[in-house]
């Protein structure tokens, strides 16, 4: 099973311990990727204007000054990294070891500067957005979609697609061919807070019961054990079915 989550806007380093080596993270097909966003991103972020050209606010410069800390800042599992509702939701620190090592095997986040990463792979924090229009480079999205098939698919196998991906990061890779038949997305009705939260319960649903599935009907009856749910199919060929869920 493959569960697409996105990263989060906070993020978090440990204060000590070797620096990141991405010679050892999933996904090492995205290597040349990775460094070309990397290079972009250090050169953005050392422009007086890289607030405004990374789209955030001057309060948060000291944010942007971890972008020229790839290299040098302490390493840290991405499941620690990335932080707030949805991965409080998620609490991969409580799940039992067998529950963990489905999370790390089924859980992708999808990064702006990572393409793809699990929550083992050990990296740092940063500032980036999906949406970002990168000086040199062009939208980060756009530099990711050529290089996202090639490892997700693979990666997906002949069971579902669980997307819990936002907008912003959906855009980066498109399901197609036959993976797209098993494309589920998770959808939460009401306001993006409690979205997040109830994504992040349904992933970690998943990986605690680990029940797979290979269809979007067996999915939502899964799903259907801690949430209510109604499952929509594709309004046309090549996009998603829907799960609305409600938690209970």
């Amino acid at each position: 099973m493959l569960i697409l989550l996105p990263p989060s806007e906070s993020k978090a380093n440990r204060r000590r311990g070797r620096a990141a080596d991405p010679s050892g993270w999933s996904f090492p097909e995205l290597a040349e990727t990775r460094a070309l966003v990397a290079k972009h991103l250090r050169e953005v972020s050392q422009s007086s204007t890289a607030t405004a050209d990374l789209g955030v606010s001057p309060g948060l410069a000291s944010e942007v000054v971890r972008n020229l800390l790839l290299d040098s800042a302490p390493a840290t599992p991405a499941s620690e990294v990335y932080t707030g509702v949805l991965y409080d939701a998620l609490d991969l620190t409580s799940m039992d070891g067998s529950a963990r090592r489905r999370a790390n095997q089924w859980l992708v986040i999808i990064s702006a500067l990572h393409g793809a990463v699990r929550p083992k792979d050990r990296i740092t924090a940063y500032r980036l957005s999906m949406d970002v229009n990168l000086a040199g480079l062009g939208p980060v999205a756009a530099a990711w979609r050529p290089v996202l098939d090639d490892v997700l698919t693979p990666a997906a196998g002949r069971e579902v697609v669980v997307d819990c991906r936002s907008s912003t990061y959906a855009v980066a890779w498109t399901p197609t061919g036959e993976v797209a038949d098993r494309w589920v997305q998770v959808r939460v009705p009401g306001a993006s807070h409690m979205a997040k939260h109830t994504r992040g319960l349904v992933a970690r649903h998943l990986c605690v019961t680990g029940q797979r599935a290979r269809t979007p009907e067996r999915l939502a009856a899964v799903v259907e054990e801690a949430f209510d749910v109604d499952l929509a199919p594709p309004a046309r060929r090549g996009r998603p079915w829907v799960l609305d869920v409600t938690a209970r």
